[in-house]
């Protein structure tokens, strides 16, 4: 029996995460959903309170469930977030999984670690203008990358001291129940209020010609789902971008988004939205993933947009 312990599940990607597990497994997995506080989820069901920056916490939890993997969600997800409160990014993304890789390594050797980290950990070496492979160098741009590229970096020891772990960079994905952090739903949201008249028709943006390689959450969970199927032909310590290959205009996803609005809006840049140091462009490339896994991403993304409007039409009026 697979039994999987999912680390910061109740977070955006985990309940698509536990769907796509279930849809591959059928009945033979045990999925134990953990988070930092103890809660119901009506996607998840039980969730376990667990902290990774508590080791002991951890040692009790791996040595209880003692799982054959690990998928390690727990982050801070938005780096809006982990740029406001940096102590707390390195807490969570550096010692935190590195209480988890050394726990894991002591207590349950045979489990296997699949780590998500970030596409953003590249930073400056998008200014070369090409897709980004798993050899780009990793060149940090902010608090939030820095810390999720030392724990990219941090693993690499204790893989070679027999920690069995694979290391994921997924970049820009999005859907239903994103939190408005993010650009995508942001711009849902602003549009959803304003069809709701709990607004004004304007919105306000930041630097719309920036392009990021974004994708469906649904196909960034099927990835790391296919990743557990397929550990008998990875070798620890494989890196995979987890990416679209695609580059995508902030404006023409607005231009996309406000074409799907109910009533006419108009657009103002607010140069308080603008984030300094905003790479042009940041593309992913994915060939290995889809060499090693035969994952490709299957939604449109024009199907996300519609479906994160619509997400966000609900919301705003509950």
């Amino acid at each position: 029996m697979t039994r999987v312990l999912v680390t910061g599940a109740p977070g955006f990607v985990g309940p698509y995460l536990v769907e796509a597990l279930r849809r591959s497994y059928e009945s033979n997995i045990e999925i134990i959903a953990t988070g930092k506080d103890a809660g119901h989820y009506a996607s998840l069901g039980p969730v376990t309170a667990l902290d990774i920056t508590d080791y002991a916490a951890l040692e009790a939890a791996i040595c209880s469930v003692k799982p054959t993997h690990v998928v390690n969600l727990a982050a801070l997800a938005a780096p809006t977030a982990a740029n406001a409160d940096p102590e707390e990014a390195w807490r969570v993304h550096l010692h935190g999984t590195l209480n988890l890789a050394r726990v894991i390594l002591k207590r349950s050797p045979d489990c296997w670690l699949i780590h998500v980290g970030s596409g953003l950990v590249y930073g400056e070496s998008a200014k070369a203008g090409r897709a980004l492979d798993e050899e780009a160098l990793l060149v940090p741009l902010d608090e939030y990358s820095a810390s999720k590229a030392a724990a990219d970096l941090a693993l690499g020891p204790l893989i070679r001291a027999g920690l069995r772990c694979i290391r994921l960079r997924p970049f820009n994905h999005t859907g239903p129940g994103q939190s408005g952090a993010f650009v995508v739903p942001a711009l849902a949201m602003q549009i959803a209020r304003i069809e709701a008249q709990l607004a004004p028709p304007v919105i306000r943006v930041g630097n719309l010609d920036a392009q990021r390689d974004f994708l469906d959450v649904q196909d960034v969970a099927n990835a790391y789902a296919l990743v557990m199927k397929n550990l008998a032909s990875l070798e620890s310590g494989t890196v995979l971008n987890i990416a679209s290959g695609i580059p995508r205009r902030i404006s023409d996803i607005l231009a996309g988004l406000v074409a799907r609005s109910r009533i006419e809006i108009s657009v103002e840049q607010d140069r308080a939205r603008w984030r300094p140091g905003d790479l042009p462009i940041i593309v992913g490339d994915a060939g290995r993933a889809r060499a090693r896994l035969g994952w490709k991403p299957e939604h449109s993304f024009e199907d996300t947009l519609t479906a994160v409007l619509n997400d966000w039409r609900a919301r705003v009026v509950q």
